[in-house]
Formats: structure tokens, C-alpha cells, sequence
């Protein structure tokens, strides 16, 4: 399959306010795309779509979007196809995370979690899916190496990510010969305020991340990969030194990827492991 030459290109970006999101629009706005930017807060996105339109000169939309919800995220495409006419990349990177272990956390976290990072993707791949068809386009899921290995205290978190790529690898697999691309990106850790914001066992936000935000990878350099991997028509992405170990560990080593894993994450600031 051909490369695809971003410059023009219509891309719908979800959880586009922050993080790897914010990124995203920022790297696809400079590789000539034109932007429909989504997330709840609508002014956030507003802001950011004036800034691009300025630096770049991009063409670019904000639609106010909770992706639990079916009939918003119908219209997000409703709303992309009006202004621009087709959809060419769809990246459904909405996400929100957790830290509890499972005997004490309320099921109303993995609800949540699972509603936002597994639901969101299917409704946002359904309404899309006959325009991205249309355009011979591709679907990128922003997953994690948590959609590769269980990760302790991150059960829904976890859930979620193994739902969405093994929906997205069906989805690809039913169109092998229809021209559609998928890609499944799996940053690592990276900086960005899905920590900060992650739920606690009650369904509060942690509030301050356990990791030292600045020592692991940026949101920028995880866009860009993820812009190339696009452009290249790419199947999946891992990124980061340890997220490649990790996933090949998991695959050989599973019973050693279970005590280091523990280990690592019983070893962060009030962490809710306990030997």
C-alpha cells in the first residue's frame, strides 16, 4: 500500500485539549493536515484551533465531544464530513487511567474507564468507518504497553487497552482488501496529565503523578513517531526502551515480567501494592 502524504488530509483527533492529543494536532497541523480537534472542554479546543490557525495557517474545527457518548461522538463525524467532506486519518486518542487494586476499588472506576477508552474508539470507528472506507484512510488507536501486559493497580486501565486492540486488530483484519489501515501506537510512559487526572479507587483523580513527569518520554516526540507511522501506513508502534522490553519479556518471560513489574510498581510513592 502506498504511503500517504499527510499535506491536505482531513484527521479527527480525540482527547486533542492536552498531552499527547495537543500534540498530535500540533505535528499534523505542520504537516499541512486540515484539523477537526475533539474533546469536553470546547473552549480549551477553541483556543488551541485559533493558535493553529495562525501559526500554520491550518484549517481547523473544534467539536465539543464526550466519547462515552454514542450520539456525540455520530455527530463529531456528522460535523467532519459537512465542513471538510471526507475523513482521512481518524486517531482515537481519548483516554483516562486509574490506580487502585482491584480488592479495594469501586467497579464504577472500571465503568468509566472502560466506557471512555474502549467505547469511545468503538463509537468514534463506527461513524467514521464509511467515510475512512471512502478514502481508503486509517484508523490509529492510541493504545499502551498496558494493552500488551496486565499492569498492577491498573486493572481497568489494562482492560481497556487489551479491548481496544483486539477490536481494532478485527476491524482490520475485515477490511484487509478495502484499502483501510490500522495502527495500534503504544507510547510507553509519557508526560502528559493522564496520571494526574488518573481515578483513584473511589473515582477521584489522584491528583500529583507518581512518576517524575520530566525523565520519561515527551508528548511531541510520541506525535511525531506517530505522524511517521501514519504517513508510512504502519501496523503498530511500540515506543520506548522499556515499553519494547516489556512487551518482549511479557512474550517469552512471563512469569519473570510478572515480578518486575510488581516490583517496579510497588516501588512508587504510595503505591497500592503490598507484598
Amino acid at each position: 500500500m502506498s504511503k500517504m502524504d499527510i499535506k491536505g488530509k482531513v484527521v479527527v483527533i480525540t482527547g486533542a485539549s492536552s498531552g499527547i492529543g495537543l500534540a498530535l494536532a500540533e505535528s499534523f497541523a505542520a504537516a499541512g493536515a486540515k484539523l477537526v480537534l475533539a474533546a469536553r472542554n470546547l473552549a480549551k479546543l477553541q483556543e488551541i484551533a485559533a493558535n493553529l490557525k495562525l501559526k500554520y495557517a491550518s484549517e481547523v474545527i473544534a467539536v465539543g465531544v464526550d466519547v462515552s457518548k454514542e450520539l456525540q461522538c455520530q455527530n463529531l463525524m456528522d460535523q467532519t464530513v459537512k465542513n471538510f467532506g471526507q475523513i482521512d486519518v481518524l486517531i482515537n486518542n481519548a483516554g483516562i487511567s486509574m490506580r487502585a487494586i482491584f480488592e479495594e476499588v469501586d467497579l464504577k472506576v472500571l465503568s468509566e474507564v472502560m466506557d471512555i477508552n474502549f467505547w469511545g474508539t468503538v463509537f468514534c470507528t463506527k461513524h467514521a468507518l464509511p467515510a475512512l472506507l471512502k478514502s481508503k484512510g486509517v484508523i490509529v488507536g492510541v493504545s499502551s504497553i498496558a494493552g500488551y501486559k496486565g499492569l498492577p493497580g491498573r486493572t481497568g486501565y489494562s482492560a481497556s487497552k487489551f479491548a481496544m486492540q483486539g477490536f481494532l486488530e478485527s476491524v482490520r483484519v475485515e477490511n484487509l482488501y478495502k484499502g483501510l489501515s490500522v495502527l495500534i501506537a503504544c507510547p510507553g510512559f509519557t508526560a502528559s496529565n493522564i496520571r494526574s487526572v488518573a481515578r483513584s479507587k473511589d473515582g477521584l483523580p489522584q491528583g500529583e503523578s507518581p512518576m517524575d513527569e520530566k525523565n520519561i518520554m515527551q508528548p511531541e516526540q510520541v506525535a511525531q513517531a506517530i505522524l511517521r507511522a501514519v504517513e508510512q501506513r504502519k501496523r503498530t508502534l511500540v515506543l520506548t526502551t522499556q515499553g519494547k522490553f516489556t512487551v518482549w519479556l511479557a512474550k517469552h518471560f512471563p512469569a519473570l515480567a510478572d515480578r518486575l513489574i510488581f516490583n517496579h510498581f510497588a516501588s512508587e510513592p504510595d503505591s497500592p501494592l503490598k507484598k
